[in-house]
């Protein structure tokens, strides 16, 4: 088959850097079976072309960005026909999947991985925000031929818009992350491990917060915080306010390489997000072996009460009491830590692959 996907970035030509770890592992996949062109829309900002992982990538670039990404997706249509076009996003990636697939008659799939389907506006966040975004995704996704989703509680957003929805989760390359059997603590003070950009719809305030409470009342511990600072410092002004000066180390970007060592010292995860599809690093987490404590969304409300201890978004008691709880019931949190790590190594990569190939066959199959 020949496949278009297209992507808002996440495919950098250094194969390191501005990369989304299960995106490479899902197109590397597809690429050794299929032709895959991948059609990031902004990647970098002038337009550009290079291979990565198989596949053919062909950067957008600035301006009139979705016109020029339907215009590229036709013209390569043109040297070769595509079988399918999928957008991994929605937004601006759904709507140029599937104009370009309606325009050259071939069936689209959009699979919705990030915060397309809300609507936080106290942040200014999510797809949903406007009527323009509210009437875009309501059009372009009763567009597409199918829809998928990263986890339930996205398929059951998008059961509530009247729409049906298939759960594909965007699972971890095991070569870079081979499961480790969860391990007892053998530190008196916890690992703790936060990792995602420093944002507002991560909340680190609420974590932050938290961990104020436990260190008044609970078990000693320390932070390790891996993220890109998109807030200027102010999570590290925020920690200082709270006295957790001795408790919490904010370590910028780590490469997946970086970030391995890293995660196999921790005793815990410890996420605090409004939203969530994923998360991603959950699931890295959970090969590794270390269970997450966090807020009701994405893969931790799937997951829990097996796979994961969860508390409602922004509730800092609530958090901090089940950080407690992990750290003080060691047969408990290695209990979570293995479902958790079944469960991913379950659907890892290579069942991702397959998920979505199965699909795009039937869809194939269907339109013969």
């Amino acid at each position: 088959m020949k496949l278009a996907l297209v992507v808002p970035g996440g495919v950098d030509r250094s194969g390191e850097f501005r990369v989304i770890p299960v995106l490479l592992a899902l197109i590397e996949r597809l690429a050794r079976a299929h032709e895959v062109h991948v059609f990031a829309l902004r990647q970098e900002a002038m337009a550009a072309r290079w291979e990565l992982v198989g596949a053919t990538v062909h950067n957008i670039g600035d301006g009139w960005t979705r016109l020029r990404a339907i215009a590229a997706i036709r013209a390569e249509h043109r040297r070769a026909p595509f079988d399918v076009v999928q957008a991994i996003f929605s937004g601006s990636c759904s709507l140029v999947a599937v104009a370009a697939a309606k325009l050259l008659r071939r069936p689209s799939l959009v699979h919705i991985a990030g915060g397309e389907l809300v609507a936080l506006h106290a942040i200014g966040y999510g797809g949903r925000q406007t009527w323009k975004g509210r009437l875009r995704e309501a059009v372009v996704l009763r567009g597409a031929d199918v829809v998928t989703a990263a986890s339930l509680p996205i398929v059951d957003s998008l059961r509530l818009l009247g729409l049906e929805a298939r759960r594909v989760p965007l699972g971890v390359d095991l070569r870079s992350w081979p499961p480790l059997a969860p391990r007892r603590r053998n530190t008196e003070q916890a690992r703790l491990l936060h990792v995602a950009s420093l944002n507002r719809v991560k909340d680190q305030a609420t974590l932050l917060r938290a961990l104020a409470v436990l260190a008044g009342t609970g078990p000693d511990f320390r932070l390790d915080v891996v993220g890109v600072d998109t807030l200027q410092g102010e999570m590290q002004r925020l920690a200082q306010q709270l006295g957790l000066e001795c408790h919490v180390r904010f370590l910028g970007f780590k490469t997946q390489r970086e970030l391995r060592p890293i995660m196999e010292s921790a005793d815990l995860l410890v996420m605090s997000s409004l939203h969530e599809a994923g998360p991603l690093v959950m699931l890295e987490a959970a090969a590794t072996g270390v269970p997450t404590v966090g807020t009701a969304v994405g893969h931790l409300a799937e997951w829990a009460p097996s796979a994961a201890l969860v508390v409602p978004v922004g509730n800092v008691p609530a958090l901090a009491d089940a950080i407690r709880r992990m750290l003080g019931d060691e047969e408990l949190r290695l209990r979570l830590a293995a479902t958790a790590q079944f469960r991913t190594i379950r659907e890892d990569a290579d069942h991702t692959a397959l998920a979505f190939e199965a699909l795009y066959l039937r869809l194939l199959t269907a339109c013969e």
